[in-house]
């Protein structure tokens, strides 16, 4: 279907009529427009498309081969080549050793340009060290991204569990403390829209029921904090408290991840309530800071 409404235009005599495949009139009378610049956005829509999927086929370690990004896409060797090579020339993608690619540096220039995010690392840096330093607990910093949860910080001790977290790496909001923290104080159509894509399960605590979720989510409400059991990673328990905006919602959640044995909630909670309280004064004091120099 065109991008452009359609013409009505009386009809002309033969005399009058552009031969086939020539120029026609533009909708607002502009000019000529060439029948393929109708084509142009979608064409262009096409390319972004195959953009992200080929971002999205390098995965949590950053790299791969031309054949693994062919599977991982689907797209026709010729057209996954070209593409990469417009990439590596825009660099947001890199040649690395042998055939192989890698994501480039550019990316990352970008990524830290994002602002609430950056807003956030900055604001909050002394607030998760704190914590960290007080806990001796891998801590995490998240925000709601869709049905998803993305981590903005990580801060690991020496000693400790090995968990598939990463800063800027995506997981399921059921089956995370940060995501049902979250999700907890979520409009209702995201808590629908993470119920009807299903609920997966990544560990034998995972909540997969509906109903049950939806039960858990009321319940963390009440009490102010959530908690994951070997949600998300087996032997992996993890306890998150949200961190709450000026609109009185919250905007990022705060978590400590441990052992399921060695995490003792009357020890922690306290600690944690306070940096997520932390938090909130350290947004609210950086929001005027912002607006400030905005202007």
């Amino acid at each position: 279907m065109s991008p452009f409404p359609p013409s009505r235009a009386r009809k002309t005599t033969s005399q009058h009529r552009q031969p086939c495949g020539g120029p026609m009139s533009s909708p607002d009378g502009g000019g000529l427009l060439h029948p393929r610049e109708e084509e142009r956005p979608r064409e262009t829509a096409s390319v972004l498309s195959h953009a992200m999927a080929i971002l999205d086929g390098f995965g949590p370690v950053g790299s791969a081969s031309l054949a693994e990004l062919h599977a991982r896409t689907g797209m026709p060797k010729p057209t996954l080549h070209r593409q990469l090579s417009q990439m590596v020339g825009l660099g947001l993608v890199e040649r690395s050793e042998g055939h192989g690619y890698r994501l480039g540096l550019k990316l990352f220039e970008l990524g830290q340009l994002v602002p609430e995010e950056r807003r956030f690392r900055e604001s909050l840096g002394p607030v998760l060290k704190a914590l960290h330093a007080e806990t001796g607990l891998i801590v995490h910093l998240a925000v709601l991204a869709g049905a998803d949860v993305v981590y903005v910080q990580k801060l690991e001790p020496d000693r400790g569990p090995q968990v598939a977290s990463r800063v800027g790496g995506r997981m399921p909001s059921h089956c995370t403390a940060v995501g049902k923290a979250l999700l907890a104080h979520a409009p209702a159509d995201v808590t629908r829209a993470v119920v009807s894509r299903g609920l997966p399960r990544h560990a034998r605590g995972t909540i997969v029921a509906p109903n049950m979720l939806l039960r858990q989510l009321d319940d963390i409400r009440r009490r102010g904090y959530a908690r994951d059991l070997e949600e998300s990673a087996a032997g992996i328990a993890c306890l998150a408290a949200p961190v709450v905006g000026q609109e009185g919602r919250p905007v990022a959640a705060i978590s400590v991840t441990g052992w399921t044995h060695g995490l003792h909630p009357e020890r922690t909670l306290h600690a944690l309530r306070a940096a997520a309280s932390s938090a909130q004064r350290r947004l609210d004091r950086a929001r005027p800071e912002r607006r400030m120099v905005a202007r």
